[in-house]
């Protein structure tokens, strides 16, 4: 998958910022990224840091390009924007505040085009990379909330699972939401959507609120998108094997095929990806955002640099 990735950025050639420019495994990536011309790096922060950062790890960084907050020529250009984003929210002198923060710089570089997308997190928490995207980029038109997704990987088997980082307990709404930007993003990915929303329940076997949202859910995703094969609500034995998928959802183009996981909570999606990576052995790539007008992603503050090179592409190919 990631050497379809390389190949394709390549061609379009993209531009990423990274709002932590001084750490180390986000420089081990941006060098391995740039030296093969695969993405225009942009790394955040004070120069002579950087470099002195890169310079102590032996990295080369000289075709990545350096932006300083605190030294930026189109400033006061990106001050107005942004107060006009935030209509009276944020004061001028609050935004000039916030604008020497690299999350929030980052964010509007890619509002503003310089940049086409934006992977923090390797030192900032998951909020303080999520705010700046919901405030500036916000979510796409008809688009209510952001999702996550995880690629899991094993072989050639790719699989995606959401909503595993972001919305705690969502509604039939949200959970519709999340099913088609969870297709579109394994779509993305080389993955032919069949989505299964599921639960502990399989089309009526058992009874209980959570089943009955699920249900109304997968109801709620045909209305929204009727040429995805979704199928709900289903147990996960159903729906990823074919001999049980028979048996409880006989006719079901999904059962026993799905390959988008929709989760009821966080509770059960988060459990589930880290069962399949530890266990399984599956590689869990992401958490993958969604819904935004622009590719934000989120790193986890134990990544390393491997991790930070593999979602750079994921970011980047969504861009």
């Amino acid at each position: 998958m990631f050497q379809e990735l390389e190949q394709g950025l390549k061609e379009k050639f993209p531009t990423i910022v990274y709002p932590e420019g001084t750490d180390y495994r986000i420089q081990q990536a941006a060098e391995k990224l740039s030296r093969n011309d695969i993405v225009h790096v942009i790394l955040l922060g004070n120069p002579e840091e950087i470099k002195a950062a890169a310079e102590e790890h032996g990295y080369d960084i000289n075709k990545c390009e350096i932006i300083d907050p605190e030294n930026y020529d189109d400033i006061e250009n990106m001050v107005q924007t942004m107060v006009a984003l935030r209509k009276g929210k944020m004061t001028e002198d609050q935004v000039r505040a916030n604008l020497k923060k690299t999350n929030y710089f980052g964010t509007m570089l890619v509002k503003m085009g310089k940049a086409d997308c934006l992977l923090g997190g390797a030192t900032y928490s998951t909020a303080d990379t999520v705010r700046p995207a919901l405030q500036l980029i916000k979510t796409k038109p008809g688009n209510k909330i952001v999702s996550s997704s995880f690629i899991m990987i094993k072989g050639q088997k790719k699989l995606c699972f959401s909503d595993c980082a972001i919305n705690i307990k969502p509604n039939v709404e949200e959970l519709a939401e999340i099913a088609i930007e969870s297709a579109k993003t394994a779509d993305t990915f080389g993955i032919v959507p069949r989505v299964a929303m599921l639960s502990y329940s399989t089309l009526g076997s058992g009874k209980g609120e959570d089943v009955t949202k699920m249900a109304e859910a997968t109801a709620r995703v045909r209305e929204l998108a009727p040429d995805l094969y979704v199928e709900g609500e289903i147990q996960f034995d159903a729906a990823i094997d074919m001999a049980v998928g028979k048996l409880k959802a006989p006719g079901s183009k999904v059962a026993g095929r799905a390959n988008v996981f929709i989760f009821p909570d966080i509770n059960a999606g988060n459990i589930a990806y880290k069962v399949a990576a530890r266990l399984a052995g599956y590689e869990a790539i992401g958490p993958v955002l969604q819904g935004l007008n622009a590719p934000v992603n989120d790193l986890s503050r134990g990544c390393n640099a491997d991790e930070v090179y593999k979602m750079s592409l994921v970011t980047a190919a969504l861009s």
